[in-house]
């Protein structure tokens, strides 16, 4: 029997979980450690997992990373990751030396989509995108079931295509990107715009301008023309970066995930009524379904062990 470990670093948390055939025995986790070096970190961070899934090391065959920032998956290198504090950092190689097994690096962002891609909300999908709307947009390519990583394993960088020219200034900045308009910080910033515009919404009975995030548009849309405005705002901007994304690859399915699409149906629904309405040869001839992730910040941890498949 064989057995896959896959390890989520994230800037505060590393998570990790034991696979046996893609099902998740064990889950752990610990604190990303600054002072520590990160090959040793994950090296004892392994061992815990082994010993918590209550298996001998033999029978692990590989170990997967999903890692934020620009990786060679090729070369097993964390090219530049800013949060960490990386730069050409030999991260598999490391590790592979440590261990004595396989291992297997990428983007942190294409690891959860190709998480949610076989275990998640596209399953039973071939192709399938994931674009995650939290404090910037992200997401990862999956084609026949296999991770598109593009060349030198450079990602697909979807919150910076650009959906408004001469728009919004980015974070990487460009101007009119689609993180600009469509990240969860965008959406707040909307949000407190409209609030600060009509003192009389009902946005301001549940929350203060400090206190104020997209949620508080959802939440009062039917009955609060202000927080309407804001939502049909968001789902402008939204549906024209999904548009782009399944007329350009067409997939069979979009799946959304991050922080705004815990509203569910309050987005998908009419965000899906939307981008068949931009569908180059319509949505009947080649339907993409708009569907909310299902892992949540399991992602991770399930596309990193898929590495191997």
């Amino acid at each position: 029997m064989s057995l896959y470990i896959g390890i989520d670093i994230g800037g505060t948390t590393v998570k990790g979980g034991v696979f046996d055939d893609g099902r998740l025995i064990y889950e752990n986790s610990v604190p990303t450690d600054a002072e520590e070096e990160l090959a040793d970190l994950i090296d004892g961070f392994v061992e815990r997992l082994v010993s918590g899934a209550s298996k001998v090391f033999s029978e692990i065959a590989g170990v997967g990373v999903g890692c934020p920032g620009v990786i060679d998956s090729e070369n097993g290198t964390v090219v530049f990751a800013a949060n960490l504090r990386l730069k050409n950092y030999p991260l598999g190689k490391l590790l592979a030396e440590k261990l004595g097994i396989p291992v297997r690096l990428c983007n942190d962002a294409n690891a959860a989509a190709l998480g949610e891609a076989k275990a998640g909300a596209g399953k039973d999908y071939e192709d399938s995108i994931t674009v995650t709307l939290g404090t910037g947009v992200g997401g990862g390519i999956v084609i026949g079931g296999k991770l598109y990583e593009g060349y030198k394993s450079a990602g697909a960088e979807i919150g910076h295509m650009v959906i408004e020219r001469g728009g919004d200034k980015c974070s990487c900045g460009r101007y009119g990107c689609f993180e600009a308009y469509c990240s969860a910080r965008a959406l707040t910033r909307r949000t407190r715009l409209a609030m600060e515009d009509d003192t009389s919404s009902d946005m301001w009975k549940n929350y203060t301008y400090e206190t104020a995030d997209g949620r508080a548009a959802f939440e009062c849309m039917d009955n609060d023309r202000a927080a309407r405005q804001v939502v049909d705002w968001y789902l402008k901007y939204l549906s024209c970066g999904i548009a782009n994304l399944a007329n350009i690859f067409r997939p069979q399915a979009i799946i959304i995930g991050g922080g705004v699409a815990a509203q569910g149906a309050r987005l998908v629904e009419p965000l899906q009524k939307l981008v068949d309405a931009e569908l180059f040869a319509g949505s009947s001839y080649a339907p993409v379904e708009i569907c909310c992730a299902k892992l949540g910040t399991k992602a991770g941890i399930y596309g990193a062990a898929a590495l191997f498949d």
